[in-house]
């Protein structure tokens, strides 16, 4: 499974962009279930943020992709753009 985040806006409206490639990791079970339970609670359009406020797009093997905003992301979102964004490429 592939996992793509980025993350636009903020006070400097700067992109950010990392991906985390869970094949062959010990760890897959579980971030396949985050990922699971991340797009669950995504919408299909991006969502008004907030100003200053990011925005992300999260995809999966390239097939799946939901939008969501701070500061309205559910803990299972927040967790996997932060574990995204902090060991992926």
């Amino acid at each position: 499974m592939r996992i793509h985040v980025t993350r636009t806006g903020g006070f400097a409206g700067l992109s950010r962009h990392a991906e985390v490639d869970t094949s062959g990791r010990a760890d897959a079970p579980q971030w396949h279930a985050l990922a699971d339970r991340a797009l669950a609670d995504g919408r299909g359009t991006p969502p008004k943020g907030v100003p200053d406020g990011f925005q992300y797009t999260i995809t999966v093997d390239d097939d799946r992709t939901v939008y969501c905003a701070d500061p309205h992301l559910t803990d299972e979102q927040r967790q996997l753009v932060s574990r995204v964004l902090g060991e992926g490429a």
